[in-house]
């Protein structure tokens, strides 16, 4: 990842196999679309890079199995076919897969693991209908519940100014949930032009990377790392002062503790499984009895009216 805006064969491959394409979206550039003049968008570059792959019977001859903001670099699933695209879905729907994503935010977060806890709603307000917003502000219509886990990893400053490099795991799924949420608790994201009402203009880019996506695919899970592309090699404008922890150790905890979540929420699934089976079987010992029950009593009505003959 560069400072370069996207062309066409600029595309960076993560992940190939049969079923999977997973690619390290540009910051600039969007996933698809339907205007004319959008001649740069990941659709493009893998029509571009991969002809053969593309399937004329959907509209955008890829399946792409989640999304990313037009701003928002990092890990991008596509699927190369139907069943494919299933799979994953199932994943996404379940909440199953596991997302984090880099950012630098301005100023300094001093609680360094929170989780950030506020419904997000369509903004409604005049001049803001693109945007969402927290619950209680105005114009904020229908706010779901929504959450964000934030682990600080470095403190520094960018271009002269303070700010936290976190690493943000969306709990749920809502849109521009991390944006929203990082501005809620005061500290915007760098470079988010709407979030900061069009103040933070000076940075090249948001500063918002999908660094991991891990999808618990059967048999075998989709893990793909994008990078780190917050470093003062791409861009000498941030100065890591201090860490606190860092970026591969934070990644594997949260990896081990989904693990375990996981683990925890299938041995749910099979006791609640379990004791389904035994109401049914209970139930259906139960009209066997009473059905025993019914045959017995009349056969002896029969019996009595055999001996009354």
């Amino acid at each position: 990842m560069t400072t370069a805006t996207a062309s066409l064969e600029s595309l960076r491959v993560l992940h190939h196999s049969d079923d999977y394409i997973v690619v390290d979206k540009h910051w600039d550039i969007r996933i698809d679309s339907k205007m004319w003049y959008e001649k740069h968008t990941v659709q493009a570059q893998l029509l571009h890079r991969f002809p053969q792959l593309a399937d004329p019977s959907t509209y955008y001859g890829f399946r792409f199995c989640h999304q990313l903001d037009f701003s928002t670099s990092g890990a991008l699933c596509v699927a190369l076919n139907k069943a494919a695209a299933g799979r994953a879905y199932r994943c996404f729907k379940d909440r199953s897969v596991t997302k984090a994503y880099l950012a630098l935010v301005r100023g300094r977060v001093e609680e360094e693991t929170q989780t950030l806890d506020f419904p997000i709603g369509k903004n409604s307000s005049e001049g803001k209908t693109h945007m969402m917003c927290t619950e209680g502000t105005e114009g904020c219509e229908n706010p779901k519940p929504c959450q964000t886990e934030l682990t600080v990893l470095e403190y520094g400053l960018y271009d002269g100014d303070s700010v936290t490099k976190v690493l943000l795991q969306p709990v749920t799924g809502r849109t521009h949930q991390l944006r929203v949420h990082c501005s809620a608790i005061g500290h915007p994201i760098v470079g988010d032009f709407t979030y900061s009402s069009g103040a933070d203009a000076a940075p090249y880019r948001m500063m918002l990377h999908a660094h991991l996506l891990h999808i618990p695919l059967d048999p075998e899970p989709l893990q793909v790392c994008a990078g780190d592309p917050f470093l003062p090699a791409t861009d000498p404008k941030w100065l890591p002062q201090r860490s606190l922890r860092t970026l591969a150790a934070t990644v594997e905890a949260l990896l081990e503790r989904r693990v375990e979540e996981g683990r925890k929420i299938k041995e749910e699934r099979r006791e609640r499984a379990r004791r389904e089976e035994e109401r049914r079987t209970r139930r259906r010992e139960q009209r066997i009895e009473e059905e025993s029950e019914e045959q017995r009593a009349q056969c002896q009505e029969w019996l009595r009216e055999w001996a009354g003959d």
